[in-house]
């Protein structure tokens, strides 16, 4: 009797609702940690062509830590399209900035595929800058981030 693979249909995944407090978390561990459950690899349905991952709350993105001297030294370029157009800016400039949620974000976009999947999975991601956060009604279930791993949270 040969075993058979299973393959999950996009209609029998259970998404969950899960809020992280981002608060003292390394950046890359936190980063991996969400790309692993918006991809849905800590469910045994996993299945690579459908989205199985769980919906992500990031709150308190502006007291992400970052280690070592890579806050100072670390660069996100992008271009304008225009001649000479090429800019760059540190996380901690970012953090310190408007918008300190991107950090995150693009931490997370780097380690989910470049495709239409990868673009529907990042749709399944909220992050803020703050503690409010408008999805309590979907009452999403706390993970905490620091009894996965003592080395996840630091300390200033």
């Amino acid at each position: 009797m040969a075993m058979k693979t299973f393959s999950a249909k996009p209609a029998e995944v259970e998404k969950k609702w899960v809020l992280i407090d981002a608060d003292g978390v390394v950046l890359g561990r936190l980063a991996t940690v969400i790309a692993n459950r918006l991809r849905g690899k800590h469910k045994p349905i996993f299945t690579p062509h459908v989205d199985c991952g769980d919906n992500i709350i990031v709150v308190n993105a502006a007291k992400v830590r970052i280690t070592g001297n890579k806050a100072q030294q670390s660069r996100f370029y992008w271009h304008t399209g225009f001649p000479g157009g090429i800019k760059d800016i540190s996380p901690a400039a970012t953090l310190a900035g408007k918008h300190p949620e991107r950090v995150i974000e693009r931490a997370v976009k780097r380690m989910i595929t470049a495709n239409v999947l990868g673009r529907k999975l990042m749709r399944n991601l909220r992050i803020y800058a703050g503690v409010e956060h408008p999805h309590e009604a979907q009452s999403p279930e706390t993970l905490d981030m620091a009894k996965l791993n003592p080395k996840n949270k630091r300390s200033s």
